[in-house]
């Protein structure tokens, strides 16, 4: 059987500058931050101080009151996204086959929060007061379940964890439910809402935050010489994923063209990426081949860009032994200079600007870059938002533990 065309219909997205695609995309192109100080809880004793943290989301112009109370915050965050996917996808004001429209939703901690809360309250009054949606709130998949639930969608249904390409896997793996015709519709990102006093102390223990306390705003500075660590993040990107099929049989408004997808480990570290690059100049390879174009096709990558010294240094290393000298006539961004990194979420928002780039023409800046490293000589988008036609774009994605993901988007031009 030929393989389905995969298209991108519809986009949702709450982030730390902006939530709503709209406010996201006017947050991408105005180079707005969206990282300061902690303000969820006393950061007094940690060693990092500083986080981008969602403003002014509220879960009940997207979920009915009794039931957000019943989910976690990270599953609030897909949930609403999900919702602001369909809405832009013109699904809410089409009958589909609701047994062929699926939803994959990754997540690397879950509930963190839920966890939090049911071991203090557990400690101070007994088992007794434990809520009997504490297991549901916490749990991984209910982001993906939730969405399933409120949208009635009855397809297959998913929820990686693979640490920080969670999302970028998820959107994988809907693309190739879609290519082999078992849906026509999937809903596919990521979520993560950490920002809690356990999970953030873990991070600090790890010494991969930055520390720049006293000046927050310039504190993610992907790929800058003066980088010392990445800020955490939270929020969720959904995208609707479409078989090309379908989305003209209902003249569906199309983003771009999911073209290819890479999935490889590392095997290597418990935190640390392979010091030559060879998982993620793997990867990339991989997704190029399965796109079927050439390397010199590609002219933009969004990087996945910490702001931690090693990942920064061995993915610019792994990009310049994939692509040679061809590397000069590739524009590159990190978006995590501006939010953070969302953790298993930020594979999916990354997506969605790289969608966004294409559909719009409009290249991410990527912020706070001062001081060039010589460890990494690329062509970044610097000194504000570029015009640009970037035809063929990648977003990369590298989680602890090894895990690499990379998923390649052309420009959509009608043709048949």
């Amino acid at each position: 059987m030929k393989e389905k065309r995969v298209v991108i219909t519809g986009l949702g997205a709450v982030t730390p500058i902006g939530v709503g695609v709209d406010n996201f995309l006017k947050g991408l192109n105005s180079g707005q931050n969206g990282i300061a100080r902690v303000t969820r809880f006393d950061t007094a004793d940690f060693s990092s101080q500083l986080a981008a943290e969602v403003k002014n989301f509220d879960p009940q112009e997207w979920i009915e009151p009794k039931l957000s109370k019943r989910m976690d915050r990270f599953a609030q965050f897909a949930v609403a996204s999900s919702g602001m996917a369909i809405e832009d996808a013109g699904l809410n004001h089409f009958t589909f086959n609701s047994e062929r429209a699926g939803v994959i939703i990754g997540s690397g901690i879950g509930g963190s929060q839920t966890i939090e809360d049911g071991y203090r309250l557990l400690s101070d009054r007994g088992p007794k007061s434990l809520s009997p949606f504490l297991i549901s709130k916490l749990l991984i998949n209910m982001a993906a379940c939730m969405t399933s639930i409120i949208h009635g969608l009855k397809g297959p249904i998913s929820a990686p964890s693979v640490a920080c390409s969670s999302g970028a896997n998820a959107i994988g793996d809907a693309f190739r439910i879609i290519q082999r015709s078992d849906a026509d519709i999937m809903l596919a990102g990521g979520s993560e809402a950490a920002i809690t006093p356990l999970a953030y102390g873990g991070f600090c223990a790890t010494r991969s935050m930055s520390r720049r306390n006293d000046s927050p705003e310039i504190a993610s500075r992907p790929f800058d010489k003066n980088r010392d660590g990445f800020v955490m993040g939270e929020g969720s990107g959904i995208l609707v994923l479409e078989s090309l099929e379908h989305a003209r049989q209902r003249k569906a408004k199309i983003y771009a063209e999911l073209i290819g997808y890479g999935n490889a480990a590392d095997a290597f570290h418990f935190t640390a990426p392979e010091a030559s690059g060879e998982g993620m100049c793997r990867v990339m390879k991989q997704a190029i081949g399965d796109a079927g174009i050439k390397i010199t096709d590609t002219n933009y990558i969004n990087a996945h860009g910490t702001s931690t010294i090693l990942n920064d240094k061995i993915e610019s290393l792994a990009i310049m032994k994939l692509f040679g000298e061809h590397v000069k006539n590739i524009k590159t961004s990190s978006i995590k200079s501006m939010m953070g990194h969302l953790l298993a979420a930020a594979g999916a928002v990354e997506c969605i600007s790289t969608v966004l780039s294409i559909y719009t023409g409009m290249l991410p800046p990527t912020i706070n870059y001062e001081t060039p490293d010589p460890d990494c000589p690329l062509s970044f988008v610097t000194g504000g938002a570029q015009l640009f036609n970037p035809e063929v774009a990648i977003s990369n994605s590298f989680g602890f533990g090894g895990g690499n993901a990379c998923l390649v988007f052309r420009k959509f031009g009608g043709e048949p």
